[in-house]
């Protein structure tokens, strides 16, 4: 639980941003999810986050939750821009209680279909839009003068575990059980349970105890990930400035992908185009670059 003490003792050790995870307001469907999270009490937090000092917020919200309709989601939409947030970010509800045992809570048949999930996703992005952010990337939003928007209209946008980004650094540190770390030269991941976690820092070594030694593949593959994710756009020649003739690997991938999708990106010398009628399909699209999606896996129908 977050009081004002804990707040206070943040901001003086420098925390000047905070993201809450709204997901819903409407009751049925935080019932439904196990996250009972009311109105007035966001609305506090965001009131002694700011009596704080700390003014740059940012909220999530995610569609295709349980008993979640357009008007339930309307609701919630006009309840979170009173808060007035610097950043938004949509998520698309990934069902896959086969994965996470606690999903085998959730009704799935409560759960929104895929067109009926596409337009939740679009009547947010219009509130926003209408509300005057700026559509940044496939899934978050920001003021205009915001950090993140600036990032995005000068082409520095990147895309980590935690959404999109205005920071460049390559390195990324993961706190906490089964957090994960971005270095130059790969990631590690903390160890998966907070005892375990506890327990390894305890006796004086690191948290981490999983890792993985990025390749030049893997770079190439994760810049060109990224490209689509922040920009809609395949860069070839910056690619070759940044990997030289191992860029070309990706060659065939980008010929793939402009037959399975001609309707919906544009190929030209230089680029990959997906900017316009591809956008909503940038997920699907990126993923032909990914070289570790295993076979036989079962991923949510949406997301």
């Amino acid at each position: 639980m977050v009081d004002p003490d804990k707040i206070m003792a943040l901001a003086e050790e420098g925390m000047n941003r905070a993201s809450i995870g709204i997901q819903d307001f409407n009751p049925k469907v935080q019932e439904a999810i196990g996250r009972i999270q009311p109105f007035d009490i966001t609305k506090a937090c965001v009131d002694d986050l700011r009596a704080a000092g700390i003014h740059s917020l940012n909220a999530d919200l995610v569609c295709g939750l349980p008993h979640q309709d357009l008007t339930r989601l309307d609701d919630t939409i006009t309840k979170v821009l009173e808060l007035a947030p610097d950043r938004l970010a949509i998520f698309g509800y990934a069902h896959v209680p086969w994965v996470s045992k606690r999903q085998q809570l959730i009704d799935g048949d409560a759960l929104p279909k895929e067109v009926e999930r596409y337009e939740l996703a679009r009547l947010a992005a219009q509130r926003f839009i209408d509300a005057g952010f700026d559509t940044i990337g496939i899934d978050h939003f920001a003021r205009p003068g915001d950090t993140l928007a600036r990032a995005a209209r000068s082409g520095l946008l990147r895309r980590n575990f935690q959404g999109y980004a205005d920071d460049t650094c390559p390195t990324l540190l993961g706190l906490g059980a089964s957090s994960i770390s971005r270095l130059p030269s790969g990631y590690v991941q903390n160890a998966p349970a907070t005892a375990a976690c506890v327990q390894r820092i305890g006796s004086g070594t690191l948290a981490g105890s999983r890792g993985h030694v990025m390749t030049e593949d893997d770079l190439l593959r994760a810049r060109v990930i990224e490209m689509l994710m922040c920009d809609f756009r395949l860069d070839r020649p910056v690619l070759r400035q940044m990997f030289g003739d191992t860029s070309n690997i990706v060659d065939p991938m980008i010929a793939q992908v402009a037959t399975r999708f001609r309707d919906y990106v544009e190929l030209s010398e230089n680029y990959l185009d997906n900017s316009h009628a591809g956008r909503p399909l940038t997920r699907i699209i990126a993923n032909w670059f990914d070289a570790y999606v295993p076979d036989g896996v079962k991923y949510s129908q949406a997301s």
